[in-house]
């Protein structure tokens, strides 16, 4: 059973959420938040292993506070659910350390689709969204489709390694070791078809917008 942490200012946000999840025996549902003071508190008291969050809400610093949260509990699975457009946070989201992005206009169906391929170990980012920068440029598509084919654990060393993080700093943060972040950095410019470290994090950072 997966330990579900739910951050929204939305008391009604909240109450769906949970209703949602009521009657699946897979999740439990250990802590809701109502700003950042409470969501820090219970990510230590409760060491959740997915938290749903809304990253516009009261003391919570957007991108910066994923960022952060995911710095500081690496092993946490964190699903976006806001209010802001998908177009524009998603893939930016999930480079700063999401496991997902659902905008908070998509249907139950899809936000139980989300949590599930999470639950797994997956990425989760809509179909549509990969249509959408379609018309933009074909050559970023590919590159999308690329990185939504990473490993959840692929991702945690890329966005790692994408702020600088030495070898040494990737095997502490996630409880690996040296020679295992060699093994992921190399199916890491396999996988993204570059040569080098240097493009290799150039390529990371197309995904930040907005």
């Amino acid at each position: 059973m997966k330990k579900i942490l739910i951050a929204d200012h939305h008391p009604v946000t909240r109450k769906g959420i949970a209703c949602m999840l009521k009657k699946k025996e897979e999740y439990s549902i250990v802590a809701k938040a109502n700003n950042g003071e409470e969501l820090y508190s219970y990510l230590e008291k409760e060491q959740p292993d997915i938290l749903i969050m809304e990253i516009d809400m009261p003391q919570i610093n957007g991108i910066n506070a994923l960022r952060a949260i995911k710095n500081q509990y690496p092993k946490v699975r964190v699903l976006i659910f806001s209010t802001h457009p998908e177009e524009i946070y998603a893939l930016r989201a999930i480079k700063s350390g999401a496991a997902g992005y659902v905008p908070k206009t998509a249907s139950s169906k899809v936000f139980l689709k989300a949590l599930k391929q999470i639950a797994k170990g997956g990425i989760f980012l809509n179909e549509d969204l990969t249509s959408t920068f379609t018309s933009r440029n074909i050559g970023e598509t590919s590159a999308i489709s690329r990185y939504k084919k990473l490993s959840s654990r692929e991702i945690e060393v890329l966005n790692l390694l994408s702020r600088g993080k030495r070898n040494k700093d990737i095997a502490s943060a996630l409880d690996i070791n040296e020679k295992t972040v060699s093994t992921y950095k190399t199916r890491l410019l396999k996988k993204l078809k570059v040569d080098n470290l240097a493009d290799l994090i150039h390529q990371s950072r197309m995904f930040q917008f907005g």
